[in-house]
């Protein structure tokens, strides 16, 4: 584990393979930590023959926690939403897509791969619309659009997301029980449910970060971003949007919104797929993203690298 100043904030994050290859950037979402992304899965990419990063965002992990920053209230940020408004937050997407270019200017990264998933994979896609000359490729992974027509999550699905987990200091094993439901209602139904592995990673975070109110802000952020379909539209990276079939937190709607967004786009649809990237899944998709990168170096060909403008 490292740290770094950028963007105005400090972020943690590690680097596995060589220093000197085409880097890969892996971007978490939700109130997830780097580690969500696994050392094997970031082992796969890197034995590829790539260098592979990935960081804490801010307000997760070990990562700048807004701590003196309100915590949004979600009735407020709906109806702001409902309204028109911007929701008064501390920070935007927007913000989150700027710590990462600071990440990559940080470690002289000119140009990256750029993997994202669920609100990371919103994040990646903000990054490639916006710096269009520091992402080769993009892969967002069980992401959306932020387009107020999509269909939402079952109610019972949103309801134990936004609960408030018992609090692990006196109730440690009522909060891993919680976070393991959750993972398992959000789980897809065709590779099994991991229940040791997935009580490991909550209690792994839990022992690195915990802070609740971090998660409702990174929540603020989705909701004050909005509908980012007019700026897909201005992607140039080839572009890969992987989805599972039966994710029921984003639905596979939502994934087919970002691929018909995004010119060029190819939509990956994994029958048996969840809200979750289980070990079974870890060949199909390093195939597939590595599938997708190689479209960069194709698509470049005789011109100089950059990509035409459409």
């Amino acid at each position: 584990m490292k740290f770094l100043k950028a963007n105005g904030i400090h972020i943690g994050y590690d680097s596995l393979g060589n220093e000197n290859d085409e880097a890969i950037l892996l971007i978490s979402g939700l109130g997830a930590q780097m580690i969500r992304w696994t050392t094997p899965f970031c082992e796969s990419l890197a034995d590829e023959g790539f260098r592979v990063v990935r960081f804490d965002n801010r307000d997760a992990g070990l990562s700048t926690h807004f701590t003196d920053s309100p915590v949004p209230d979600f009735s407020a940020l709906a109806n702001a939403v409902a309204a028109g408004r911007r929701p008064d937050v501390p920070y935007t997407l927007d913000d989150m897509a700027a710590d990462a270019i600071g990440l990559l200017d940080a470690l002289s990264i000119d140009r990256a791969h750029v993997v994202g998933r669920s609100m990371g994979g919103m994040i990646a896609q903000l990054m490639a619309s916006d710096y269009p000359q520091r992402v080769l490729s993009l892969t967002s992974i069980m992401s959306s659009t932020g387009n107020p027509d999509l269909p939402s999550a079952a109610p019972d699905v949103m309801a134990m997301l936004t609960k408030r987990a018992p609090d692990p200091i006196e109730d440690e094993n009522g909060f891993v029980a919680h976070g393991l439901a959750f993972a398992k209602r959000i789980a897809g139904h065709g590779f099994g449910f991991d229940e040791e592995a997935h009580r490991a990673i909550v209690l792994q975070e839990l022992r690195r970060a915990y802070d609740p109110a971090g998660f409702a802000r990174q929540i603020g952020a989705i909701a004050a971003t909005g509908d980012i379909r007019s700026r897909l539209a201005h992607i140039l990276a080839p572009t890969l949007v992987v989805h599972g079939a039966d994710d029921p937190l984003i639905l596979p709607a939502c994934g087919k919104d970002t691929a018909a967004s995004i010119r060029g786009a190819e939509f990956l649809l994994i029958d048996g797929m969840g809200h979750d990237l289980p070990i079974a899944l870890y060949p199909t998709l390093v195939k597939a993203i590595c599938r997708n990168m190689s479209r960069q170096s194709r698509e470049s060909v005789g011109t100089g690298g950059i990509r035409p403008s459409p």
